[in-house]
């Protein structure tokens, strides 16, 4: 396990948050998503996206963590995980709306070079303190069907599969997701 911790994200930390999940996404998500898509991922664009998202929450629950590893001469961040109050982006086709008490997480992320030395447990752990504090009483993800990594991670963790199903529309490919959730219990 390395040596690093999380924290609230700041804005200048917007395009490594960026380049973090462009980096990701080419690399954990090339035999999910046609190449062209991934290869049209805009740093500069997501940057804006993200800072937005750190600078302009749309509530005080909305938030963006990092996980920053320490090395012996520099700070690297390495992951990210942002999440909030389950929106209409957490529901499942013709699903109602989930209550107030239920989180979501809309990514968690950690850059694949510095996978597997417990960035994302962190990041999960804070996020988990942060919603008890926030008064969620439970938490659901979206996984992709393919992404077995994400899946055994939160497996892991407790999360396990609320039933739900989608498939996202990318490009006239349709990419299945499984919804999972855990109850925040003290």
């Amino acid at each position: 396990m390395a040596l690093g911790f999380v924290r609230p994200a700041r804005p200048t930390d917007a395009a490594e948050i960026a380049r973090i999940q462009v980096t990701t996404w080419r690399s954990a998500y090339r035999r999910m998503f046609p190449a062209h898509i991934l290869d049209q991922l805009d740093a500069a664009a997501l940057t804006e996206v993200w800072a937005t998202a750190i600078t302009a929450p749309p509530s005080p629950r909305h938030r963006v963590l990092i996980a920053v590893e320490q090395g012996e001469s520099a700070e690297h961040v390495v992951g990210f995980a942002a999440a909030g109050p389950a929106d209409e982006q957490a529901l499942a086709p013709s699903e109602p709306p989930l209550p107030d008490s239920v989180a979501a997480v809309t990514d968690l992320l950690v850059e694949p070079r510095f996978g597997r030395r417990g960035h994302g447990s962190r990041l999960l752990a804070a996020a988990v303190d942060l919603w008890r504090e926030d008064g969620f009483g439970s938490a659901v993800a979206w996984v992709y069907d393919l992404d077995t990594a994400m899946r055994k991670f939160l497996d892991s963790a407790g999360w396990e599969p609320d039933g739900a199903g989608r498939a996202l529309d990318v490009d006239d490919m349709l990419v299945p997701q499984l919804r999972l959730h855990v109850a925040l219990n003290p």
